[in-house]
């Protein structure tokens, strides 16, 4: 059990970096769409996934950001404290609808902190960009709830590992 754990969450890792690679462009900055976030709903349906999806932040972030090192402590510190926030909250919320809509709105609103390191790095208004940033996570993870969701039905990711 434990060989398919560490296959599936590389597996996990190396989908969020390929993802982030192709889609560089939108992918980084004030305004980003980054698509392979939809893959941090993995965590709603079981919280070993958390390993593969920080492990593809912080190498997605080491590869491509152009704000290294700032992009590995923050980005990374984001997304684990909101796959965290989602793991303690999928303790006592058992609806899957439910914790999809946490995950977004978590993810959502602890992109202040992308936002933080845009104001240290490059001084960017740390107001509009929290919102900008926000906005487009918000985006990316309501449109990724309902995909990861359906692809479930045939994959059943609680099981998977």
């Amino acid at each position: 059990m434990k060989i398919r754990w560490i296959a599936v969450n590389a597996i996990l890792a190396a989908l969020y970096i390929v993802v982030t690679f192709f889609l560089q462009p939108i992918s980084f900055y004030a305004v980003q769409f980054r698509i392979s976030e939809m893959l941090n709903h993995l965590v709603v349906f079981n919280k070993r996934y958390f390993i593969g999806i920080v492990t593809g932040v912080f190498i997605g972030n080491l590869f491509f950001s152009p704000l290294l090192p700032y992009d590995l402590i923050f980005g990374t510190g984001q997304s684990a404290l909101a796959l965290l926030t989602t793991i303690v909250c999928s303790r006592f919320i058992k609806n899957t609808r439910a914790l999809l809509l946490i995950n977004t709105g978590v993810f959502t609103l602890t992109m202040f902190f992308i936002a933080w390191e845009l104001n240290l790095v490059g001084h960017y208004p740390f107001l509009y960009t929290w919102m900008t940033a926000a906005a487009g996570e918000c985006a990316v993870m309501l449109t990724g709830a309902p995909i990861i969701s359906m692809i479930n039905k045939r994959v059943h990711f609680e099981k998977l590992i």
